[in-house]
């Protein structure tokens, strides 16, 4: 028993060391530290009481500086001054690996679903088979994404980088290359999940990487406040929201509430370094890209207003809360297939399978594929399907279009089940924009059953209220949502 007790104390002696608060001199620090200790510990001899003295000695001499300006000397691991210099590092690297990422997707995507097409395909088949580039570009690069996740490895996604924040701090940087190509080889086939997250994963260990091996930090947390810049770099850059985005990697990795809140500045001021270097190489405004001259307004904000987001956005949580049965009923089936594997030895046929439920909705309702970032204003606006900026043929296999309550309903449900095969197929890809662009078909269904209810709150606030729903970020959906339609 006396043994298990010293053993507890020497336990806790980190803990309470660096719990000290509220001290200003060494000797206050000392006598506080003591204090609690021997509150805790009345029976101490001598011996400990110098050893716990000392042990407050070094947490004043690598942690609590007398002045900013003893931090910035000392560069201690933690303090303000360093913290201010990775997070200009880590931004500017991470908005240089966002703008890298962002040239080859917009490269390729223009050049398979817009130049190819259009310089060859058009001429060398009828019209009514222009309509097979549609399955032919997906499910060859459908097998490109799955053959790359067999022979690179486990990319990760999402949900696997918010328990590497939680367990070690980062994420392991061989996780980049993996990650980089399926996400692009999802992105190009079309499938409905968007580029946010790989660059979450990819920036984070970047970011980890720069902590751990340019820095050469040690501490757990302080790593992990590094990886954090990374993420919020990276959906900062991707919105083109700051704050928004910063907060996004936050709210995204807490389970209750925001749990690692002492990170949040020095999260949102890598955002904003990130989103400068990012926008400014890709000559990107910060802009509210969904506002437009045909994009409904509010004109003037009243108090029902707040009822009525309350009211949409329980309607929003419960279509998430539809899907999310879906997705599991989904991934059942391909548990039953047994292409559930952890070694992914199953990749190419899994995708395959996903593949084919993608297509097929696609080929139908062609506003369900991709992520939906430059997708959401077609639907919003209820513009025809020959406004959709990425799909060749924009018309689809049978010409759809969202011109009455039923059509916006088919669209919003079937963006949905393209969601869900996409990701049960082992795709790689965020789902933020994804929803966002289901939401907006919702909304706009809702307003052919209430033709007085304004179009921008509707699809707005069941965007949030999808997206809220599965990822529990509200402060910064609510904020990304807003900035982004110009409201």
């Amino acid at each position: 028993s006396q043994q298990s007790d010293h053993h507890t104390r020497d336990d806790t002696l980190e803990t309470m060391a660096s719990t000290v608060e509220g001290a200003h001199t060494l000797r206050e620090i000392e006598e506080e530290y003591v204090q609690k200790q021997m509150a805790r510990s009345p029976m101490i001899s001598n011996d400990k009481r110098r050893e716990w003295m000392q042990k407050a000695k070094n947490q004043k001499s690598s942690k609590i500086q007398k002045s900013f300006m003893e931090d910035a000397k000392s560069f201690a691991e933690g303090t303000i001054p360093q913290s201010i210099v990775i997070a200009i590092v880590i931004g500017i690297v991470c908005g240089i690996v966002a703008y890298m990422y962002y040239t080859v997707l917009d490269y390729l995507l223009e050049l398979i679903w817009d130049t190819i097409p259009e310089r060859f395909v058009e001429e060398a088949l009828p019209e009514h088979l222009h309509v097979l580039w549609i399955p032919f570009v997906t499910t060859t690069l459908s097998i490109g994404c799955g053959l790359s996740i067999y022979y690179l490895g486990e990319p990760g996604d999402l949900a696997y980088t918010i328990k590497c924040v939680h367990e070690k701090g980062y994420k392991s940087p061989h996780h980049i290359l993996p990650m980089t190509v399926a996400s692009l080889f999802t992105i190009l086939a079309g499938g409905s999940l968007g580029p946010e997250a790989p660059l979450v994963a990819i920036c984070a260990a970047t970011a980890g990487l720069i902590s751990r091996n340019m820095f050469k930090q040690t501490n757990t947390n302080v790593i992990r406040k590094h990886t954090f810049m990374g993420m919020a770099g990276a959906l900062s850059a991707f919105f083109g929201v700051p704050l928004g985005g910063s907060l996004f990697a936050m709210e995204v990795t807490s389970r209750f509430g925001v749990e690692y809140f002492e990170h949040l500045i020095e999260a949102i001021f890598a955002g904003e370094i990130c989103v400068v270097v990012f926008r400014s190489l890709a000559g990107l405004p910060l802009d509210q890209i969904w506002a437009n001259e045909n994009t409904p307004t509010v004109e003037q904000a009243d108090p029902y207003m707040i009822l009525l987001g309350i009211a949409i956005g329980l309607l929003g949580g419960g279509l998430a809360a539809l899907w999310a049965n879906f997705h599991w009923r989904l991934m059942d089936f391909f548990k039953t297939l047994n292409l559930l594997d952890d070694e992914n030895v199953y990749a190419l046929p899994r995708v395959l399978v996903g593949c084919a439920g993608v297509v097929t909705i696609s080929m139908l309702v062609p506003q369900t594929m991709f992520w939906g970032e430059f997708e959401f204003p077609v639907l919003a606006t209820l513009s025809p399907a020959s406004k959709l900026p990425h799909i060749w043929p924009t018309s689809g296999l049978i010409g759809f279009e969202m011109d009455s309550c039923l059509n916006c309903l088919i669209v919003g449900f079937g963006k949905l089940v393209v969601i869900s095969f996409t990701v049960a197929g082992g795709y790689r890809g965020g789902y933020i924009f994804p929803f966002f662009t289901a939401g907006a078909a919702f909304g706009r269904a809702l307003c052919f059953a209430f033709p007085a209810l304004n179009p921008c709150i509707a699809t707005l606030c069941f965007a949030a209220g999808i997206n809220v729903a599965i990822t529990r970020t509200a402060l910064a959906t609510s904020l990304i949502l807003a900035f982004l339609s110009g409201e």
